[in-house]
């Protein structure tokens, strides 16, 4: 990239920073939009910004340093970031990727020459159900092969637009192809359920909330068994209670649409077809507690939707369902805006996203103080995922009654569940709770099932003999994902791909989950490779266990999880490659130098 005069620089960050108020919390935004104008945010810049904000330098860089999507070094004008998620792996990974090269000329990791094409891998981008998938200059590909690849670097190439690529592959199903998304993205929502899609009237909800007492509001969610959806399940109005009931200047509400987890893509369906609903329960939840202000903090990977959001919270302005005296009811103001992340698989953890919307690295805090306690900007912040909020809405719609009869006497309600890998139809179904995974086995076309990863890479890997087993909180909760893996495939490679995942997103602040991580990584790189012993099956298991008990978070507390439920449910499959041998070393020494002794002509003496 040419040099930048450091006076127009100056201004131009300034510029930046403006935008932004010069507020300190609104840091990853600046440096966002830095990234975004010169494709890098350089040491100069780095400088550049502290300066403006009046912050210290070791801020900004660090703000830089952490998310996927910021980088000092420059990317191409047009970046392509290609998922290497188990199921784009599953699904012809490589053969993409190795087009993409070809076509560009370049390898992963690379610029072009003139500065046209970057290619970088990246983690899940949310599109499971249609892999191999990429983000291009912020819009997503998906349903990729190696024609389409070389074609989109073609057509780059040729000076056309990213949307008019996507244009020429054709716009996706329902909200997809809004003018303000024009996506190939498809939803492929293939059971909608009475609670998340069933006939909405908009503003019903937040009339009937605001005609009670905010009290009133939160028995209504608390009647109705409600557990928060993430995978925690922890009693939603509850934590309203909490939050209502904490001392502070001012209360916050936050949607936590962070779906990083790999195989989850429910809250883009529900996002793109059905905002309302999301909205209208941030709206309500706001009025239980006490609120004038709520927060979508929304994964850079989807992006592309803001636009869309930004439309329909114009809309509910204009209709009364934000802004001042909401729903008529006097001295109700509520606002909600739209913060977009910077791709952290750790800020879906609540406290680290409320740390990433403060303009900081997105760590996890140390609890207590909770959020509900001490949370955005030091004051009571209620935090709930999309799907939470979204059936509030209907339990104060639709009475608590209704939505209890939907699941079990444990588990109310339904279960949207987004559901990718070997079978006939991946996609996005809305269940009832208590439905176990064989009949949803056999409703997305999965009989010959060797294996189901239940709640993403950090959930559990079950066989046949679980497969009897129900979607619920009183037997397998879970935030939505099921992947399912084929009699073809090697399970141990998966296993791989997500230890992979795990060691890349881990924040590095506690070392059980830093290191350990690494450790476990490497231990199964080394029974693949044949140098595996009984002893390391012991290790696995056994570091396992201390990562998951000393790790500071949620991250390290269940990223040994594959591992372990695998050696639990498939041991076989490990012990198949290991050795009896009680000592071996983690390579072979004879292959290592057997380039180097043809090519000096020496043999090699291990005696």
């Amino acid at each position: 990239m040419q040099d930048l005069d450091p006076k127009v620089l100056a201004g131009e960050i300034k510029a930046i920073a403006e935008t932004e108020d010069n507020k300190r919390t609104r840091l990853i935004n600046v440096v966002r939009k830095v990234q975004s104008a010169y494709g890098r945010v350089s040491e100069q810049m780095i400088d550049m910004i502290a300066q403006t904000l009046e912050i210290s330098r070791i801020e900004v860089e660090g703000v830089v340093s952490f998310y996927h999507f910021l980088s000092e070094k420059s990317t191409g004008r047009v970046p392509i970031y290609l998922n290497n998620s188990a199921v784009s792996e599953m699904m012809g990974f490589e053969e993409v990727k190795k087009a993409f090269e070809e076509s560009a000329g370049i390898a992963f990791g690379q610029v072009t020459a003139d500065g046209l094409i970057s290619l970088s891998e990246t983690s899940c981008i949310g599109m499971s159900d249609q892999e191999p998938a990429a983000l291009i200059a912020g819009k997503p590909f998906v349903n990729l092969n190696a024609a389409k690849a070389r074609k989109i670097v073609a057509g780059i190439k040729a000076g056309k637009s990213v949307q008019a690529l996507v244009d020429e592959m054709g716009l996706g199903d329902g909200n997809n192809a809004h003018p303000l998304i024009r996506s190939m993205v498809n939803n492929n929502l293939r059971k909608k359920g009475p609670v998340l899609f069933g006939a909405m009237a908009k503003g019903a909800a937040l009339r009937k909330a605001v005609a009670m007492t905010p009290q009133e509001v939160i028995e209504q969610v608390k009647a109705a068994k409600l557990r928060g959806r993430g995978g925690a399940g922890f009693p939603t109005g509850m934590k309203w209670e909490f939050c209502s009931r904490s001392k502070g200047s001012r209360r916050y509400v936050f949607c936590n649409a962070d779906e990083g987890e790999p195989g989850t893509f429910t809250d883009r369906v529900l996002l793109t077809e059905n905002p309302d609903l999301v909205f209208e329960g941030m709206t309500l939840a706001g009025y239980a507690i006490g609120s004038p202000k709520g927060i979508l903090y929304l994964r850079q990977e989807y992006q592309y939707l803001q636009p869309f959001l930004e439309d329909v919270l114009a809309q509910r302005r204009k209709e009364g369902l934000l802004g001042k005296d909401v729903a008529g009811k006097a001295g109700f103001d509520f606002e909600i805006r739209i913060q977009i992340g910077a791709g952290a698989y750790i800020c879906g953890e609540e406290s680290a996203l409320i740390n990433s919307t403060e303009g900081k690295r997105g760590e996890p805090r140390d609890r207590p103080p909770f959020p509900v306690q001490e949370g955005y900007k030091g004051q009571p912040t209620l935090v709930n995922n999309v799907e939470t909020l979204a059936a509030c809405a209907r339990i104060v719609e639709m009475g608590p009654q209704w939505f209890i009869d939907q699941g079990t006497n444990v588990s109310s309600g339904t279960k949207l569940l987004s559901i990718s890998g070997d079978c006939k139809r991946p996609g996005v179904y809305e269940l009832p709770m208590g439905i176990t995974i064989r009949m949803i086995l056999s409703i997305v076309g999965a009989d010959d099932a060797l294996a189901v990863q239940v709640g993403g890479p950090s959930g559990s890997c079950i066989g046949d003999k679980d497969f009897d087993r129900k979607i619920c909180f009183d037997d397998m909760p879970t935030g939505g994902a099921l992947m399912i893996i084929g009699p073809q495939r090697d399970l141990l490679k998966v296993v791989h791909n997500f230890m992979r995942f795990f060691v890349e997103e881990s924040c590095g602040w506690c070392v059980p989950c830093r290191v350990g991580n690494q450790m476990l990584e490497s231990k199964l790189r080394k029974i693949f490779e044949g140098h595996g012993t009984r002893k390391d099956l012991d290790d696995l298991a056994d570091w396992g266990r201390i990562i998951k008990s000393a790790s500071r978070c949620g991250l390290g507390q269940t990223s040994p999880n594959p591992i372990l439920t695998t050696l639990t449910n498939f041991r076989s499959r490990y012990e198949e490659l290991i050795k009896e041998d009680e000592y071996l070393t983690g390579f072979d020494l004879e292959a290592a130098v057997a380039d180097a002794c043809d090519a000096t002509g020496r043999t090699l003496n291990l005696a």
